[in-house]
């Protein structure tokens, strides 16, 4: 069920949006934590096994298991297929670069949608968005600094992340009015956990300290709380009224990335994510505009 489209449901959104922020940045900062030292697989499978746990405590404390063989099955395995690759991208970008780094080529999620929507979905693009989505595209270009010494070949993987992740807002956007958001988690973290329990067990090597447990849990835990938050914050708002407020998960990387890694962003990355994040939030401001003019219509 999505709610009314009302000043205090859109503020609800906005303040679920924002604690996704929140979330993913920690789950980023914990999965580069563990890279260091850790296999992709092992890590990738206790985010969604230690998320799988939580996820369904929640679902039986709240008494909606009931529903769960009711909802599409084969949506839910695409999304949970999305959320494997999404996982891997990231984790496999975050190894060699810098949480702020990563986090400005994902900003280009909202230029991505919108090619998508005019190729796929047939959504007629004017002008002025097409001159964003290029204004976009550029930054992403100033951020990967392919002929500098900055560029670094993981810089494709967190840019792979960033387009499935695109394709997976608007299937999380077109589920929020049928599924029930605890049984969507369920889903996509318990279907992970069984396909990739083979690969991970098969290779799995024994934490080198004891904090990696910790970091294994709270990558769980919030992996978890940021796709269980991001699922009931479309249900409040629409997708041109939250997301503006993703851009703010820029300010909590640099500063994991300061505190934890002792890691700067070169100025390079500033600028292309300026310029990135401009054309982004021109291209919801005209996506709102248009919606408005609809409905007055």
């Amino acid at each position: 069920m999505i709610f009314a489209d009302t000043p205090s449901k859109r503020r609800i959104g906005i303040i679920l949006g924002s604690l996704v922020t929140v979330c993913f940045s920690v789950l980023d900062a914990a999965g580069k934590w563990l890279s260091t030292h850790t296999s992709l697989i092992e890590i990738v499978w206790f985010r969604f096994a230690i998320a799988a746990v939580f996820a369904i405590i929640v679902l039986i404390s709240q008494g909606k298991w009931q529903g769960f063989f009711k909802e599409d099955f084969r949506t839910q395995l695409l999304r949970a297929v999305m959320m494997v690759s999404m996982t891997f991208l990231s984790f496999a970008g975050l190894k060699y670069l810098q949480l702020a780094q990563a986090n400005s080529i994902s900003f280009s999620t909202p230029i991505i949608i919108a090619l998508i929507s005019s190729y796929f979905l047939k959504e007629h693009l004017t002008i002025n968005k097409w001159i964003a989505i290029i204004g976009g595209f550029s930054g992403v270009l100033i951020i990967l600094d392919p002929l500098g010494q900055n560029f670094h070949p993981a810089m494709f993987f967190t840019l792979g992340h960033a387009t499935v992740f695109a394709l997976f807002n608007i299937l999380t956007r077109r589920m929020a009015s049928t599924s029930n958001p605890e049984i969507t988690i369920v889903y996509s973290t318990v279907l992970p956990t069984i396909m990739l329990a083979p690969f991970a067990l098969s290779q799995w090597q024994p934490p080198e300290q004891n904090l990696d447990y910790l970091i294994f849990i709270v990558a769980g835990l919030f992996g978890f709380l940021g796709h269980y938050l991001l699922a009931y914050a479309y249900r409040y708002a629409k997708p041109t009224t939250i997301s503006p407020f993703f851009y703010q998960q820029m300010i909590y990387m640099v500063f994991l990335g300061w505190v934890v890694f002792d890691h700067v962003p070169h100025i390079n990355v500033l600028f292309g994510a300026m310029i990135v994040i401009a054309c982004g939030l021109y291209l919801l401001f005209m996506e709102n505009r248009q919606t408005q003019h609809e409905t007055i219509e």
